[in-house]
């Protein structure tokens, strides 16, 4: 099948050589020259696991191509993939002008049949708003062509996008007709061999189902970090809370891990957008305002922590600080803790020695060259000079450190762990003034 993808960021990218992987004959259009220069040189411009090779092997094969020619777009695919950025207004709403350009551009080059498919996440309605701009510019240019447009929201994680786009956990497609939820069963096909993933309904329905999702995820987690801080004033341990919560199968484990805050390019903003969506149905979507809140309030907490044990006085302080990124297996550095924590710090006089495993070139290309920012190669390297660590991001590398190295690198044996790795009473056993999320401090 021929494809277009218009788009060639985090959803558009991997959708495009995930599609060209099982056969498709597939081209990503962005209007971004540098961006498409680059991947026509093999650069990719995300850091994403698995993706760099899949998108090298298609693009020899010759069944990934990239260009930002918008109308040899718009000719080559039956299925017009609108997968580019939405992001938020200034009143929090989702930002829907890049997505109307290309249902502009679609509707003023098309000469025959398409399938336009909204893959970003928009607000519901953004259907109604796509077919309405192709259909009055189709009517400015003096043509009427045949379209239909379909909701197919990604579920794509950060960190896992690959494994999520070949095997999927629902395949959600939203249509209004009969023939295009067959075109896009075909189209689907060949993730969806072993059963049936595909869940088919009408269009406003697959648009809420996006923002639903995340927006119910982002709930469990502020929901777990509300009664983390309730544990820490209590004295209980928010980690044994969350085995208990969690071997209730309605309840279950996934995404009650507390923390210091949930970040990237999903979450902070679909919630957002949604609370706004309910404003204007005349609605007030107070669980979702209280989401918003206590994340927010939730990424204070690693800079609290460190500023009451230094009673307030941090001008000239070096901290370690392990993880920028939001998540682990991502450079994406979005809404991130990291981000919060860094700047808290800044204003209070400190400097800080960072290191993380992927998210080192987007922590300069944001904060640029300073003074009161090291970014260090090796863990380890962070901690040189340094007056406590602070733990933002779990990957892998940060479980299992040598404890000792840290205590003999560190001026004091302070850890501020915002993603609770370590177990409190043997961080103690060691000498070590040990900082968690909900942990009885």
């Amino acid at each position: 099948m021929k494809i277009t993808v218009f788009g060639s960021g985090y959803v558009g990218l991997v959708t495009g050589a995930c599609l060209a992987d099982v056969g498709n004959d597939v081209m990503c259009i962005d209007i971004d020259a540098e961006k498409i220069n680059k991947l026509n040189q093999g650069l990719i411009p995300i850091y994403e696991p698995g993706l760099e090779g899949i998108v090298h092997a298609n693009t020899k094969a010759g069944r990934l191509k990239f260009g930002t020619d918008i109308a040899a777009g718009v000719q080559h695919g039956l299925f017009q993939f609108i997968a580019v950025g939405t992001p938020p207004d200034e009143d929090g709403s989702a930002d829907l002008q890049y997505v109307l350009a290309v249902a502009k551009s679609i509707g003023e080059h098309m000469n025959e049949y398409k399938v336009i498919i909204d893959k970003s996440t928009v607000p519901v309605g953004t259907a109604d708003r796509v077919r309405a701009q192709v259909e009055a510019t189709q009517k400015s240019f003096n043509k009427q062509v045949d379209f239909d447009v379909v909701s197919n929201p990604e579920f794509l994680k950060e960190g896992a996008a690959i494994e999520d786009f070949m095997k999927p956990d629902r395949i959600v497609i939203g249509t209004d007709n009969p023939r295009t939820t067959e075109l896009l069963r075909v189209l689907y096909a060949p993730f969806n061999r072993s059963h049936d993933r595909i869940v088919a309904m009408d269009i406003r329905s697959a648009e809420l189902t996006k923002y639903a999702a995340n927006a119910m995820l982002a709930t469990k987690i502020s929901f777990m970090n509300e009664l983390a801080n309730m544990a820490e004033l209590l004295g209980a341990d928010i980690e044994k809370v969350r085995i208990g919560i969690g071997s209730d199968p309605r309840i279950g484990y996934h995404f009650i891990y507390p923390g210091c805050g949930y970040g990237g390019s999903c979450f902070p903003k679909d919630v957002q957008a949604l609370e706004r969506t309910a404003r204007t149905t005349g609605y007030e979507a107070g669980l979702l305002q209280a989401v918003e809140a206590v994340n927010d309030r939730q990424k204070h907490r690693l800079f609290q922590k460190i500023e009451k044990h230094f009673g307030g006085d941090l001008k000239g302080k070096t901290i370690a600080l392990w993880g920028l990124a939001f998540k682990p297996n991502t450079d994406d550095m979005r809404e991130a803790p990291s981000r919060v924590l860094l700047e808290a710090l800044w204003a209070k006089g400190a400097n800080v020695r960072a290191h993380d495993p992927a998210a080192m070139h987007e922590t300069a290309r944001i904060y640029g060259q300073r003074a009161d920012l090291t970014l260090c190669d090796h863990p380890d390297e962070a901690l040189e000079g340094a007056d406590a660590l602070a733990i933002v991001t779990e990957w892998k590398a940060f479980r299992s450190p040598d404890f000792d190295v840290i205590k003999e690198k560190l001026s004091q044996p302070a850890i501020f762990d915002g993603r609770n790795l370590y177990d409190p009473a043997a961080m103690k056993e060691r000498g070590f003034s040990y900082y968690a999320i909900g942990r009885g401090q």
